[in-house]
């Protein structure tokens, strides 16, 4: 049966391939759910079975956006302790999290997603690692919701098993024992893990960091995800007091503890990475160890400057993150294009710390390259996944900047004509077309008053 194709032109067209190759006025062709060509100038003669055609006049076309970091819950915990650093924000934020359900979970993730999506992300990752107990289907609610919004899903299916009475920050009541979060990670993986080629969902095994989560389930977490053939996630080396905490517990650095559970491999990657020396660089540039860069989450809980330039230098696979927007109330991947670029610039290298090509590839290939899907996501190539954003860029907002890309990264958040995932619309005209955003937003209303009532005690 031949394909259903929809044809772009006249667009400007960034593949961010491994030869970063540009048209200025290109096209693309995507047949059913993959990209058929892209290239210069107007597309093919002779197609079959047309359905759409688009004129991008005035856009820049670019793989989708590749979330590799995030908390879905905290969708419904926005705006509080808006000046606390990790450790002091956590302790506030712990006791709240640890009253979520279901339905709480499932409205914030619906409102996570819907975010992203309409910003562009077309592969989006949850770190989950709350689940009380009595709380419900926790990661079916994440799941469902990703299926809904039409956006790909990495569920980190996270853990923690140290709770206060152990020396952790999270509540007792909040964690899980060893055996319970490895088993539950297990049946998650067995349920939902899709290792297609075009796979909407794919899980990782996630216990949630050095504080939070004991050496054993680290090691056996380890262990699980490659018996299953994983890949496994964390946070590390977020800041300061992080590396006091595994120098005082452990005797030795976060990347030294992690190495010695098992925890670095090219199949790892880690959220954060802040505060990384140069012996550390090179442990994760000697085994392919990914991090998840997330400049407005570590402005925002002044963690610092992580050494992105420094590491990209190394060969280390680098993603962007939105991280939970408990403490990056914007929830939106192309604000972290333009951090990116603007907070490296402020450490050592300055204005040659990135350029704006590099903060696309960070969003794009770099994410895919970090969750393990560069051959199927992550730029814009014949044979890939049709995942890609028909960005306007000949609004009031960019049309006096001649550089699309430079307008994209630098410039104020870009309106989305077209997202499709796999072929499929998710986004037109800057509108969701999956899902009803004004019932997403009165869910998530409603859900934080419930939450914040329940937190309080009522």
């Amino acid at each position: 049966m031949a394909a259903s194709r929809i044809v772009i032109e006249n667009c400007a067209v960034a593949t961010v391939d491994a030869q970063d190759t540009e048209y200025a006025s290109g096209h693309l062709v995507v047949a059913d759910n993959r990209i058929e060509s892209v290239g210069a100038g107007p597309a093919p003669e002779g197609l079959e079975k047309v359905v759409r055609r688009i004129d991008g006049t005035g856009h820049l076309a670019t793989p989708g956006l590749v979330n590799t970091h995030h908390h879905f819950y905290q969708w419904i915990t926005r705006g509080v302790a808006t000046d606390h650093n990790l450790f002091d924000w956590l302790v506030a934020l712990y006791p709240v999290w640890a009253r979520i359900d279901e339905p709480m979970v499932r409205a914030a993730a619906r409102g996570s997603l819907a975010m992203m999506a309409r910003g562009g992300v077309t592969t989006a990752m949850d770190h989950h690692y709350v689940y009380p107990r009595g709380a419900g289907d926790l990661s079916g609610a994440i799941i469902g919701a990703a299926n809904e919004t039409g956006v790909r899903l990495t569920l980190a299916r996270g853990s923690m098993d140290r709770g206060r009475s152990d020396g952790g920050l999270p509540p007792d009541f909040a964690v899980e024992s060893l055996d319970d979060a490895l088993a539950h990670t297990e049946e998650t993986v067995d349920k939902y893990h899709d290792t297609s080629f075009d796979a909407m969902t794919r899980i990782a095994v996630a216990p949630c960091s050095p504080f939070s989560v004991s050496t054993e389930l680290l090691r056996q977490g380890a262990e699980l995800a490659r018996r299953k053939g994983v890949r496994l996630h964390t946070h590390g080396s977020e800041t300061v007091e992080e590396e006091q905490f595994c120098k005082e517990q452990f005797g030795v650095g976060p990347t030294e503890y992690f190495e010695s559970t098992g925890w670095l491999g090219d199949d790892v990657w880690m959220a954060h990475c802040v505060h990384m020396n140069d012996t550390d660089i090179a442990a994760f540039a000697r085994t392919g160890t990914g991090v998840a860069h997330c400049p407005s989450s570590n402005a925002r809980l002044a963690a610092g400057i992580a050494r992105v330039p420094d590491m990209l230098e190394a060969g280390v696979p680098v993603g962007l993150g939105v991280d939970g927007t408990a403490s990056n109330e914007s929830g939106e991947l192309h604000t972290e294009l333009r951090n990116a670029l603007l907070i490296n610039r402020l450490g050592a290298r300055r204005e040659l710390a990135l350029t704006a090509r590099q903060a696309l590839r960070l969003g794009t290939y770099g994410g895919a390259r970090v969750l393990g899907r560069a051959g199927e996501i992550g730029s814009l190539e014949a044979g890939k996944l049709a995942d890609l954003v028909l960005w306007k860029m000949d609004t009031l907002a960019h049309a006096s900047i001649a550089d699309p890309v430079a307008a994209l990264v630098l410039g104020a958040a870009a309106p989305v004509t077209l997202s499709l995932v796999g072929g499929r619309t998710v986004v037109e005209d800057n509108r969701l077309t999956t899902v009803d955003e004004e019932a997403i937003a009165h869910a998530t209303r409603v859900e934080a008053r419930r939450l914040a009532r329940i937190a309080a005690g009522d």
